[in-house]
Formats: structure tokens, sequence, C-alpha cells
């Protein structure tokens, strides 16, 4: 299996706080069937300001740990990216990384509140070639009233993650039920652990693997876990990859701009003046 949203790089955000449990992580991780970590620390400018030269040094320091202890587990870039205004030109200055260096881009909504237009900045990122990757939706404050907005981008073509840990109650009865139903609606494209801490957030991704093999079966577990992350990994444009069970295929219209141009479609507008 691929965990492509992992925070075990240690002293680097809240995760993993220093290399002992980085080690801890890595070791259960590979345990419970994952080959793949994308190491994807927060990018919160004025929390976390990490940047992709940090992340990548970062890698190969731990990456070196782990071989030398014999962990078998192999790390690739990545971030959990906070809406930010300079989103889109950090993507393109290689300020903020994406999954792999591929097109996919771990995408952070806030927690509490609906942020305003995050429908414009979704299509813009999509416009500009990139696919976002929204992480834990079940999770959010907010999914009660804004459910539609997360089918509505599916059916454009941005992708959904949910939590490994939500399908197995982890985070509680109402996160469960909206994992479960991004999952069993066909709009989850990717499970990952979201892995913090060995015990209060675990890296242990197989256990909802089999929560969705009941729910939808065996072949669509493993795309979750294994066919479309490592796709991902590999480079591959999502028409190359196992659309989601149950889901509408994506809009082939070009993504609807935001009915106001916001911040990122005046950086596209400026980059597109420049080349």
């Amino acid at each position: 299996m691929l965990d492509l949203h992992h925070h075990l790089l240690p002293a680097i955000d809240d995760g993993a706080t220093d290399l002992a449990m980085a080690l801890d992580m890595a070791r259960m991780a590979a345990a419970d069937g994952i080959t793949t970590v994308a190491c994807t620390p927060h990018i919160y400018p004025g929390l976390y300001d990490n940047t992709r030269d940090g992340i990548v040094a970062a890698i190969a320091a731990l990456q070196a740990q782990l071989d030398q202890e014999g962990i078998a587990l192999r790390l690739v870039e990545g971030a959990d990216v906070h809406l930010d205004l300079g989103l889109l030109e950090g993507i393109r200055g290689g300020r903020i990384p994406t999954l792999a260096g591929s097109r996919y881009l771990l995408l952070e909504p806030p927690h509490h509140v609906a942020p305003p237009n995050f429908e414009g900045v979704v299509f813009e990122l999509m416009a500009a070639g990139i696919i976002p990757v929204i992480t834990h939706p079940e999770r959010l404050a907010w999914v009660e009233d804004h459910y539609d907005l997360f089918v509505r981008l599916a059916r454009r073509g941005a992708w959904m993650q949910v939590t490994a840990g939500a399908l197995t109650g982890r985070f509680g009865r109402r996160v469960k039920y909206w994992g479960e139903r991004f999952v069993d609606e066909g709009h989850c494209m990717l499970l990952a652990t979201d892995a913090h801490h060995p015990q209060r957030r675990p890296p242990l991704l197989a256990e909802a693997r089999e929560a969705v093999a009941a729910r939808l079966g065996t072949e669509e577990a493993l795309h979750m876990v294994l066919t479309r992350p490592a796709g991902i990994v590999s480079g591959l444009p999502p028409q190359a990859l196992p659309p989601a069970l149950h889901a509408q295929a994506p809009d082939t219209a070009p993504p609807a701009p935001p009915t106001r141009p916001g911040p990122l479609a005046r950086l596209l507008q400026r980059a597109g003046r420049r080349t």
C-alpha cells in the first residue's frame, strides 16, 4: 500500500516530534503493509513555513535513517497545503511541492469555517493543470452544510481523500458517518492515514482498506490504497486511473471560472502575461 498523507518528518510540524517517534511510526507503517509514504508536512504561512527545499532535505535525512535501521519504507515528497494567496505562484516557483513531483496537490481546507470562494480556488488550480486532492473533507466542521459542494468538485475532477481512521471510528460517530458517505456515494478516490503520532494518530491503513472492502469490494479498496496512489507517484494523469466506483464521470467541459476573479485568478492572469 501507499500512504500519501503522513506527517512523518520529525520536528517540522505537528507530526512526529523527534527522530525516535518518526522511526516508531515508520516501523508501524511498514508492519501494516505500507511500502511508500509521502511525507506531507503542513505548509501554513505564519505557522508552518515549510518549503519544498526544506522538505526534500528532511526526507533525504530520514530515508538514510530508515535504510540504516532496515525499515523497508520508501519516502517521497509532498505537503499538506493550506489555502494561501500565493498558492499557485508557490507551486509554479517550486516553493510548494506536489505529491512526488506530480500534478496532484494535497489541499487542506480550513477546519472550522467554509472559506469564501473555495470552489473557485479549486477550479483555478485545475485550470492551471493541478489536480487538487482535498484532504479529509469528512472531518471538516462545515461538511454538513456543504456536502453538495464536495460532490460538485468531485464530479468536475477534484479528488477527495478520506482519513483511514475516520472509517474505523477513531474520530467518532459523526466523522465515521461522513467518511462512509463519501465512500459509499463514490466520491472518495484515496485513503490515507494522515498519521501524526504512534498512538493518537497512528499510521494504520489496512483496517480502513478492509472496511472499504466490506462495503464496496476488494477491488475498489485496493484502488484507494494501491492503484490510484501508485499512479500518482508514477505521474499518471487521472484519466489513466480507475474512477471512483459509483462516481459519475467528471464533466468534460473545462473548469468553470469563479464568479468573481479571486487572488489566484489574478496571479494566473499575471503569469500568463509573463509567458
